[in-house]
């Protein structure tokens, strides 16, 4: 990563002369907004009472500032701000930059690719493709923190002795003896290299899972404090400068309390791309899992080299990804259209979670954030895996549908060790149809590349003005697959068409608009192409 590419990053570019600086925006009659966050997806298109501030908040997942209008206006800054939404107005506080509201058009498209061309415009790259070819493999559900040689190599066996097509896998958590030493531990990978050496001979590519934390009380962590590479604490003077600083900030996160990683600071950055980069080199690697990074995890107690907003380092860590065309996120803040993974943040194992995959992915699109990954298969969450918990096969079944003709779709609770055959043969068959359809996703995924363009597309995105701003249920792939999966229990639901002729997998027409209700057996995916 060179070192001009952050400092370009960092540098404010004040953009007033593409739209009117506001604080109030007033909505429009039948006018509906959604964007900012990704995981707030479920409470889209906003209404009277939503609030939410972005400062030092993405919620968990991807986010920008930035707000899309189903009348074709936009807001935008390039720092974060606080909204509001009342019953005739969005009321902006808490920015430290000029907030713009400008117009692309008539409809949420032109929104979205006026925003995009302005404030993110595509690069004309895209992730490996294998990352859409077949489907991906993590190892967390099945071993969560006890990744070891033996169980991956079994993991990755039974994928193809089950009939699953070798794809991405990727190691996840705890492959380390801490956390910034860049070694798999003896421990659990006596021959970590000699694994990946047959993974590749089974036709995969292998991902490893990372962090910015620093275990404390290491001789990295020592190292790595004495060149003040980690981000400072500022023991209660606010105006301490970084020079003057001489305590590590310790950050409590999920695994516990750690230093992190300052990439405000270039040494920082050259330091951690020369530990990934000598892990390719060491044992074979393909690729990262870049996971944290939250801006909570820049605390306002924290000093860095260079002054900037906890958003701000979110958007760093991000950059790593453009060095490794296998990469995956959980945390974003802004680089919509880059050559960048976006999962989506871990689902329970629950009906309610499933049924935010469509308005999470589909705002996803709106970001930018186009090559998108909708979390694990059943839930990526492992609280619903450990130990005695209740799994619901057919749940597990609908997911994978559902994940079957987005962008990428995600394995990692082994389906062939919790499902009986039935439910079984229904999962190999949503991977089928998935692969039937690899050809024409890949070709959305070149298009968004060159265009920004979303594969996954928010219905009122494709159809402005037909009445399905609220519908968060179905969604389009691409401007000709009309998708409907199950998102609860049962075998029936009722599908919205657009106006037009819509044809089913067996020919049979549908003349839109109208409703219509369809038995959909457990093995069945609903979608309709444009006719």
């Amino acid at each position: 990563m060179k070192k001009s590419v952050i400092i370009i990053c960092l540098a404010v570019s004040h953009l007033i002369a593409h739209g009117q600086p506001v604080t109030r925006v007033n909505i429009l009659p039948g006018e509906k907004w959604y964007g900012a966050a990704v995981n707030e997806g479920e409470k889209m298109p906003f209404s009277e009472g939503y609030f939410l501030n972005l400062n030092a908040d993405t919620k968990g997942n991807q986010a920008a500032p930035l707000l899309l209008s189903s009348k074709g206006r936009y807001v935008w800054s390039d720092n974060p701000f606080s909204f509001a939404v009342t019953e005739n107005e969005l009321v902006f506080s808490e920015f430290s930059d000029t907030v713009i509201v400008g117009s692309g058009g008539t409809d949420l498209e032109g929104a979205y690719l006026k925003a995009s061309k302005m404030f993110f415009p595509p690069t004309g790259l895209m992730p490996d493709v294998l990352l859409f070819e077949k489907p991906q493999y993590n190892t967390w559900i099945e071993l969560i923190y006890n990744q070891n040689q033996d169980d991956i190599l079994k993991y990755a066996h039974d994928i193809i002795d089950n009939g699953f097509p070798p794809g991405v896998i990727m190691i996840d958590d705890n492959w380390a003896p801490a956390y910034g030493n860049f070694k798999f531990r003896k421990d659990r990978f006596p021959d970590a290299a000699a694994m990946v050496n047959e993974l590749h001979s089974m036709g995969f590519k292998v991902m490893l899972w990372v962090c910015p934390f620093i275990s404390p009380d290491s001789e990295v962590s020592r190292d790595l404090l004495k060149r003040k590479l980690v981000l400072m604490h500022n023991e209660g003077n606010s105006g301490m400068t970084w020079a003057e600083a001489k305590t590590p900030s310790i950050i409590n996160w999920w695994n516990g309390y750690s230093m992190v990683m300052d990439f405000t600071n270039p040494d920082a950055v050259e330091w951690f791309t020369g530990q990934l980069n000598n892990m390719v080199t060491e044992y074979g690697l393909d690729g990262f899992k870049f996971d944290a990074g939250d801006p909570e995890y820049y605390p306002e107690n924290s000093v860095s080299y260079i002054k900037i907003t906890p958003n701000e380092h979110t958007e760093l860590w991000g950059l790593f990804g453009l060095d490794y065309p296998l990469n995956e996120y959980r945390a974003m803040w802004k680089r919509g259209n880059e050559p960048i993974v976006e999962r989506l943040r871990d689902k329970f194992h629950t009906w309610s979670d499933l049924r935010k995959l469509v308005p999470h992915i589909t705002v996803a699109s709106l970001l930018g954030y186009t090559f998108a990954c909708p979390d694990m298969i059943g839930g990526g969450d492992y609280s619903s895996f450990i130990s005695g918990a209740e799994l619901d096969q057919e749940l597990i079944v609908r997911s994978a549908q559902c994940h079957a003709l987005m962008p990428m779709m995600q394995f990692s609770v082994a389906p062939w060790r919790v499902l009986d055959g039935e439910h079984l043969e229904a999962v190999k068959k949503a991977v089928e149809t998935r692969q039937s359809f690899v050809p024409y996703i890949m070709r959305l995924a070149s298009i968004s590349a060159k265009t920004g363009e979303p594969i996954v597309r928010n219905m009122e995105y494709e159809f402005p003005h037909q009445g399905f701003e609220d519908c968060r249920d179905q969604f389009m792939l691409g401007d000709s697959i009309l998708v409907a999966p199950m998102l609860e229990g049962g075998n029936s639901r009722e599908v919205i068409f657009p106006a037009g002729s819509w044809k089913d997998k067996n020919d049979r027409i549908n003349r839109g608009p109208v409703k219509k209700r369809f038995t959909v057996p457990l093995d069945e995916l609903l979608w309709f192409k444009k006719n």
